[in-house]
């Protein structure tokens, strides 16, 4: 199974988002998952990849030709996948997944797990989204998805496809039992 990681270009300021990052290549080779990410060799992004690497397993790197230009594409990747821009980026990421987590990241890793549970609710996609939430850093947004179901932007349904986890196990089972919600239909 190919598992997409959105993560940070940093490693952020504590510790243990690294340490998660290195947890979590492991897990991946104790599982047999392959790594789809953005093909950095910088921050978060490299320290997962270099752990997947170590175990054995294939990771896929897909990057816009300006970011291989800046000289921060990982170059040991088992693929990595140039393409056009950062809007063909993530759909290959996509199409290339069976099933997306988020590490801490910024902007731009918010925006890709965003896209891929939007995405998932109008049927573009049936695969698990998981927040893998490390130190608490998703709390703030896990609250932000309970306010759109309590205001009626976002189902019970809808947000119980998506996983808030710190545990491995769970996501671990959360990816193998999970039963895609009905495809949203917008009333009229």
């Amino acid at each position: 199974m190919n598992i997409a990681v959105y993560c940070g270009g940093s490693l952020g300021n504590k510790d243990i988002y690294q340490e998660t990052a290195i947890k979590l290549g492991k897990w991946f080779g104790t599982h047999n998952y392959d790594l789809v990410y953005g093909g950095g060799k910088v921050g978060l992004m490299g320290v997962l990849a270099t752990e997947v690497l170590k175990q054995g397993q294939n990771a896929i790197g897909v990057m816009p030709q300006f970011l291989v230009d800046k000289e921060i594409a990982f170059e040991d990747l088992t693929e990595l996948v140039i393409v056009e821009d950062m809007h063909i980026r993530k759909k290959k990421m996509i199409d290339l997944s069976q099933a997306y987590i988020a590490l801490p990241g910024g902007p731009g890793t918010l925006e890709e797990i965003s896209e891929v549970i939007s995405w998932a609710r109008i049927g573009q996609h049936q695969n698990p989204c998981i927040l893998y939430n490390v130190d608490g850093y998703y709390n703030s947004l896990k609250t932000m998805f309970e306010t759109m179901v309590h205001e009626g932007f976002l189902t019970q349904e809808d947000l119980d496809a998506i996983l808030f986890s710190d545990n491995l196990d769970e996501i671990y089972t959360f990816i193998r039992d999970f039963k895609p919600t009905e495809v949203r239909v917008y009333a009229k």
